[in-house]
């Protein structure tokens, strides 16, 4: 139970961006939060990223069906990976989010077990795990 605890105390939650804005606009994110629109910068960028995010949601919809993503969070826990293998099968991992390899689940299994990860978002295993599949992960941004 500990150490399942210590896996979810490390997930990320968010990750950091950076955006280069043009002074005006800048001037006008600010101006917006002086009048007490937004608690802050952060708070004004978050909003327009969830607003867009809603105005091209059927798209996203859409992708997602057609990519075979998986949304949200996923953990591939040691059960579920030895039941793979046992099926002479192997995973190629879609995840538009959060993918997680269990800290319990052996190199040799994940190599076994698994094809492919690709993720939009953050992929969070072992780092012999992550090593020995290095050449079978695909990130966005190298999370």
């Amino acid at each position: 139970m500990a150490k399942r605890a210590l896996s979810q105390a490390r997930l990320p939650d968010s990750d950091k961006v950076t955006v280069n804005v043009g002074l005006v606009d800048l001037a006008q994110v600010d101006l917006l939060v002086d009048e007490g629109f937004y608690s802050n910068r952060t708070d004004l960028v978050r909003a327009a990223i969830r607003n867009l995010l809603q105005q091209h949601a059927d798209v996203i919809r859409q992708a997602v069906v057609r990519k075979r993503y998986v949304m949200g969070l996923h953990r591939y826990s040691l059960r579920e990976l030895e039941q793979v293998v046992a099926q002479r099968e192997q995973l190629e991992i879609n995840v538009l989010g959060l993918a997680v390899i269990e800290d319990d689940v052996p190199v040799e299994l994940a190599v076994r077990a698994i094809a492919s990860i690709h993720v939009l978002g953050a992929f969070v295993a072992a780092p012999a795990v992550r090593q020995a599949l290095a050449d079978r992960i695909y990130t966005r941004y190298g999370s």
